[in-house]
């Protein structure tokens, strides 16, 4: 049901509406309900309305939560219970959602996984029934929140191919995705990214096209985020089936767990973070003789990207590192053999282990690649970014340094403390420090750092460990 009345005027057009949901929602207690009513520190209100701005935003093209909020400063949202369910009151809702007077049901869905996360996450987390110390303790929450989303599914064979890459790439990158994923969509393989625009947006649009021509009916088009990612990078439209995971940690974790094949496409700080990440995991000895299909994609004017990220990684985690990872230039049939392939060898591998094809329980992830990290300008400068240290021990760190970066590009809270205390400064070994600012340099250039047309301001300063600036 939907009750709308219009409102228009020099800001962007608005509805205010009630709202039943699309698709199934448990009923909430009287005391979740209050929790998302409350506005206090404490209360959840404040991210509800950040999170459910971004999902009625869907497809919009931005990369600042403080836009959006400027865009929409008097919206609201408020969760209703009545005796036939749950219903939400919008008030000066984006009228990008509504159609004729009704709310798009892709956005009415996305909309209600808000609130369910949410809610669900504060409930479960606070409860104290898992242990958030403990790594074992961590992978199960990973496990309970994506069960709950409901996007495991013990009937389906090893297929999704997790796509890595930056909201800000041009249209000739753009374009390269939606073939990598068309060609993935006719070898009947479903599609997880971040849901946000960009490279995470065009394998899901290719993949749409290649999955009607082969009449695949159960397609996903799963979407995992943060809520301080969703206020940045809205979901895009495609995606339908929503995961708002409690922080970045927990985002990555779960793409690990999840996903069968990965492949990165061109992209920024958050998508160095992301394979720093995956990395890490695999270099874990723990590891070693765990099946992981991982490549690196672009078109051909992508390949000096990937030969510098490349030298970097060769460089800062040693040359088993590019054992891990495959480069395929301006190939998308090849890209997708490649993970086709690999996820074969991950389905024999699971047989064989005993493992769950929904969900990678063998995988061994450290509690220092699961622990969240917040970015204050304190902890940047502490970071051990030394040689010597192992492998996977410094891609935990490193990948911590690209985190913090991403809070102060994009997040409110890291753009805020950059705001009031100055650039975060980066310490280390003076060879990685030199590689990571040319690395970093070579993002501004490209525009990796912001949306074309948008002036980037460095958050970060590079210090070698002589402490000479940069």
């Amino acid at each position: 049901m939907n009750d709308v009345n219009h409102r228009s005027g020099a800001r962007a057009a608005t509805v205010n509406a009630r709202v039943a949901p699309a698709g199934a929602l448990d009923v909430l207690s009287r005391d979740e309900i209050a929790r998302l009513h409350d506005a206090t520190d404490k209360g959840l209100h404040a991210l509800l309305r950040s999170c459910a701005l971004a999902v009625l935003t869907s497809g919009s093209i931005q990369d600042s939560a403080r836009a959006m909020y400027e865009q929409y400063p008097d919206f609201d949202i408020q969760v209703l219970q009545q005796d036939r369910g749950v219903m939400l009151d919008l008030v000066s809702a984006p009228a990008q959602a509504f159609v004729d007077g009704k709310i798009i049901r892709g956005a009415n869905e996305l909309l209600y996984a808000v609130v369910r996360d949410i809610v669900y996450e504060s409930v479960k987390l606070e409860s104290g029934e898992f242990n958030l110390e403990d790594s074992s303790g961590i992978t199960h929450a990973v496990f309970d929140i994506l069960r709950n989303a409901r996007v495991l599914h013990a009937r389906f064979d090893p297929n999704l191919a997790v796509c890595w890459g930056g909201h800000s790439i041009s249209r000739e990158e753009y374009d390269y995705t939606k073939e990598v994923g068309y060609q993935l969509g006719l070898r009947g393989m479903d599609i997880c990214t971040g849901c946000g625009p960009g490279a995470m947006k065009g394998p899901m649009k290719g993949a749409t096209i290649a999955h009607a021509k082969q009449r695949h009916y159960e397609n996903r088009y799963i979407g995992l985020t943060e809520p301080s990612i969703i206020a940045a990078e809205s979901p895009n439209p495609i995606v339908n089936s929503l995961v708002i995971l409690p922080d970045i940690e927990k985002r990555l974790e779960a793409f690990v767990r999840i996903g069968h094949g990965f492949i990165v496409f061109p992209g920024g700080v958050g998508t160095c973070e992301e394979i720093l990440y995956l990395l890490g995991i695999l270099l874990n000895p723990a590891n070693a003789n765990v099946p992981f299909p991982l490549v690196f994609t672009g078109p051909e004017s992508a390949a000096p990207y990937f030969q510098q990220i490349d030298r970097f990684l060769r460089l800062v985690l040693g040359a088993d590192a590019a054992k891990r990872y495959r480069i395929v230039v301006d190939d998308p049939v090849e890209v997708a053999h490649a993970i086709q392939q690999g996820i074969e060898t991950v389905r024999d591998h699971r047989v064989e282990e005993h493992d769950a094809f929904f969900f990678n329980w063998e995988i061994s992830i450290d509690l220092r690649f699961q622990q969240p990290f917040r970015p204050t300008h304190e902890a940047m400068a502490a970071l051990d970014l030394r040689r010597g240290r192992p492998a996977h021990e410094l891609a935990a760190d490193m990948r911590r340094a690209f985190s913090g970066i991403v809070a102060g590009n994009v997040k409110e809270e890291g753009m805020g403390l950059v705001e009031k205390n100055g650039p975060y400064e980066i310490h280390g070994d003076p060879e990685y420090m030199h590689a990571l600012d040319t690395l970093l340099r070579s993002f501004v250039a490209q525009h990796r750092m912001k949306l074309p047309g948008s002036k980037y301001v460095p958050c970060y300063r590079i210090v070698s460990a002589e402490g000479q600036g940069k």
